[in-house]
């Protein structure tokens, strides 16, 4: 279900950061530390699957950084989950410990599980540049809004 980890909010933060600068200025694991108080092995880390991912452009050396090389429209929200934290668990059920303890008598299987697919499918249509500047509102399926449950 989701789950925004550190890694993908260090994630948004440093994309947010590099697009508000000129394309070719460079912006370094350091700058993004220190900016916003964020440990550094792991901005690294994130800076590197980005990289991996072909959304940022890398320089090596003393004056290295990175810049974005993707518009960030291009970007789902679970593409960048995927990119930083690899692939979702395929069973709702199935968490960090393995499967929950009450799957074999559980009531609400389906509902769980239809609302991961309403979820997921919003994550997938949307993309970061509209979560990065839309504001409060995102845009949002009239289904959505009007609580019906057939509109995906």
């Amino acid at each position: 279900m989701l789950k925004i980890t550190k890694k993908v909010e260090y994630a948004l933060i440093a994309l947010k950061h590099m697009s508000l600068k000129d394309g070719d200025t460079l912006t370094s694991a350091r700058e993004l530390c220190d900016a916003y108080n964020m440990p550094f092995d792991t901005m690294a880390k994130v800076l590197q699957a980005m990289n991996q991912a072909g959304w940022l452009t890398s320089l090596k050396g003393i004056k290295g950084g990175y810049t974005l090389s993707s518009d960030l429209s291009q970007i789902s929200f679970m593409q960048l989950t995927r990119a930083i934290e690899g692939q979702e668990a395929a069973d709702v059920c199935m968490g960090n410990k393995g499967m929950c303890e009450l799957h074999g008598t559980c009531n609400i299987v389906t509902p769980v599980t239809q609302l991961h697919k309403h979820v997921t499918s919003f994550l997938e249509n949307l993309n970061i540049d509209q979560l990065l500047t839309s504001g409060p509102t995102l845009p949002i399926q009239a289904w959505q809004y009007e609580g019906k449950s057939d509109g995906i």
